[in-house]
Formats: structure tokens, sequence, C-alpha cells
């Protein structure tokens, strides 16, 4: 029964079409559908476009800032200051009337405090844990009326 049904739908549409009003119609919304569509694959396309261009120009300020730091950097290695810190360093050299003193290294280490051992406890710390954790464990306690 629904086979007699869509084929008499499809017998009423196909008598519509040969009104030149109606198919002028369905004629003058497919150009509209066809247009829209261009329409939209144009502007789906600038946007692409558009991303690529801020993208290249984001790289090219980039390369622009490493480009003035490496000029930077050669200016630093041409200066005198630079120069002289080389010389004293590679070198061992420095101005007349300085002398050098050479401190043995059991004599500069017994100087430096040693950094505290763990002993391999596991207790987290506030030190070790990421500022997310700490500010949402500070939120906690000052909602509990907890000291912080």
């Amino acid at each position: 029964m629904n086979f007699k049904l869509y084929k008499k739908i499809i017998k009423d549409f196909l008598l519509r079409l040969q009104d030149i009003r109606f198919s002028g119609q369905v004629l003058f919304v497919i150009i509209v559908l066809m247009i829209s569509w261009s329409g939209v694959k144009a502007i789906q396309t600038n946007y692409n476009l558009q991303k690529q261009i801020l993208k290249l120009n984001e790289e090219i300020k980039l390369q622009k800032l490493e480009n003035t730091n490496l000029a930077l950097e050669n200016q630093y290695y041409n200066s005198k200051q630079y120069l002289e810190l080389s010389a004293r360093q590679n070198f061992g050299l420095g101005f007349p009337g300085e002398t050098e003193i050479i401190v043995p290294n059991n004599v500069a280490m017994s100087y430096i405090v040693p950094p505290p051992h763990n002993n391999g406890s596991n207790v987290s710390t506030v030190s070790n844990q990421l500022f997310w954790q700490r500010n949402i464990q500070s939120w906690i306690k000052f909602f509990l009326h907890q000291s912080v």
C-alpha cells in the first residue's frame, strides 16, 4: 500500500513540474543553494588562508626576535667586557698588579653547607606539590575554617 502512495506522490510532483511557475521556483531554489554553497566554501577557504597567514606572521616575529637575540649576543662577544672575562677564565690573564689565589678543592668545599638528606621518606612536602594542588588545599582549609 505504501508503494502506491509513493507512486502517487511522485506522479503529482512530476505533474507539478510541468507548470512553468513551479519549475521556475524549483530552479531558483537550486541556483540559490548552489550560490550559497559556493559562498560557504569561499568563506571556509579564506578562513583557512587567514589562519596560515597568522601562523606565518608569528613565525616571522619569532625569527626576528631570534635574529635580534643573536645580534645582541654577537655584540656582547665583541665587547671589551667579554674579551677581558674570556682572557681571565681561559688563559689565566689579568691586569698588571693582580694576583691569582688558587684554593684547594677540599678547603673550598669545607665552607659549603651540605644539602639535607631525605633518608628515603616518601612524605610529600609543600614545596614538592604543584601550585594548583597547594592552591586547592589552601581553599579547602579556608572553607573548613582550618589554619592555613
